[in-house]
């Protein structure tokens, strides 16, 4: 049977692939690319390459690139001769131990297959690096960390810090406002609502108020009504203050509070009322968007990875 003409036309190549792949390692890096250390690192990187194509050569970890920046710690690669940097929470991962394709987890992290996914809709179960506890920590800088992983991730990107657990759970803090409510205007007669998420351990009672007013709002007015509700994130708070068809007297200056045992907080927003009149004389074209509504506001992104 004749042979395909790809496989002709490889053979006579086999021979040359160790030369060619050294002139390669050899040719200048185009503009704009990052360097490797060195053409020795160069040389070494590309014998091993040829070698763990045939399978791990012998051992010599003098000949091994140190790896940098892995926040996740250090594995040995598929030869167990050399260290590389360990997969990071959420990256892919090989489920079988004696495989070698995405790479390790690293330290206080499993492979284990996402159930995130809707297989209704045909989605494949992909193996993402989970970090074993999902329990919060207090670090000794002070912060709150969701869990172990993301802490030793701190830690190695700030070696410095020298960054520790201070206890299990979270840090005792006064009330931090993480999403200060916006300065907004609107046309008489329309709703405007205002927005507070507070961070807090002990979890934080939130209140508004009105300058002027010597009331916690909404008071008895039946066209202000506050909403409260857990989250996004752990140990947050947040709340809405919602005013319909609003009218001129509704100008003025309003206040999210946020208060527990260990202090208080509050951010100030003001509310500007124009009349229609008002409005066409500004030559405005349009409106500006409003703040989202509670049920807009848990389908946005979340916060950062720690608090």
């Amino acid at each position: 049977m004749p042979q395909p003409l790809a496989a002709t036309w490889a053979r006579p190549l086999l021979p040359l692939l160790p030369l060619l792949l050294l002139l390669a390692a050899r040719t200048p890096l185009p503009a704009g690319a990052r360097p490797a250390p060195g053409p020795e690192y160069l040389r070494r990187g590309w014998l091993r390459l040829l070698a763990e194509g045939e399978g791990c050569a012998p051992c010599r970890p003098e000949e091994c690139a140190a790896p940098r920046g892995c926040l996740a710690g250090r594995v040995l690669d598929a030869c167990g001769c050399c260290w590389e940097c360990a997969n990071l929470e959420g990256q892919l991962c090989d489920l079988d131990p004696g495989a070698h394709f995405y790479g390790r987890c690293g330290e206080q992290l499993e492979c284990r297959l996402d159930a995130g996914g809707d297989l209704s809709r045909g989605e494949v179960p992909e193996p993402l690096c989970v970090c074993r506890s999902q329990h919060p920590l207090c670090g000794s800088d002070g912060r709150t960390y969701p869990q172990l992983c993301r802490l030793q991730e701190a830690a190695l990107a700030r070696p410095d810090a020298n960054l520790t657990v201070a206890h299990p759970g979270p840090c005792e803090s006064e009330p931090q406002i993480v999403l200060h409510p916006y300065d907004i205007w609107n046309v008489t007669g329309k709703d405007v609502i205002f927005g507070c998420e507070v961070f807090a351990y002990p979890m934080a009672a939130i209140e508004w108020r009105k300058d002027g007013l010597d009331i916690q709002l909404p008071g008895d007015d039946p066209h202000i009504s506050v909403q409260f509700r857990g989250g996004p994130q752990r140990f947050e708070v947040t709340s809405w203050l919602q005013i319909q068809a609003v009218r001129p007297s509704d100008e003025g200056t309003y206040r999210c509070l946020a208060r527990n045992a260990l202090g208080q907080v509050e951010a100030p927003a003001s509310l500007t009322v124009l009349t229609p009149d008002q409005l066409n004389s500004t030559g405005f074209p349009q409106l500006p968007a409003q703040h989202l509504a509670p049920e807009e506001e848990a389908e946005s992104e979340e916060g950062e990875d720690y608090y």
